[in-house]
């Protein structure tokens, strides 16, 4: 695979620029979430780098789940368009 999960994400939201991606990862043990907007990536549970090329899922990360939700993001009404999308279903769509 030339991109990383991270890459692929981020390159899907560039393509649906209407879309916010909610990744539940797994990370050493730890559960973290992602929202990913225009190529962007920012986790809402640990500190994001300010290095833009430092990647917030890493490569030994489980994606335990995908949200799809419409933009712009209301974190008190959230759109959702699909839910708990698992990586290899993903995977498939960005075929």
């Amino acid at each position: 695979m030339n991109n990383s999960v991270a890459q692929q994400l981020e390159s899907y939201t560039v393509k649906f620029p209407t879309e916010v991606l909610l990744v539940r990862v797994e990370v050493e043990n730890e559960l973290d979430e992602i929202m990913i907007f225009k190529g962007f990536s920012s986790s809402l549970v640990r500190a994001t780098a300010f290095d833009p090329d430092v990647p917030v899922i890493p490569d030994n990360a489980k994606i335990v789940g995908i949200d799809r939700l419409a933009a712009p993001y209301n974190s008190r009404s959230p759109n959702y368009i699909e839910q708990n999308i698992s990586w290899e279903k993903f995977q498939a769509a960005l075929t």
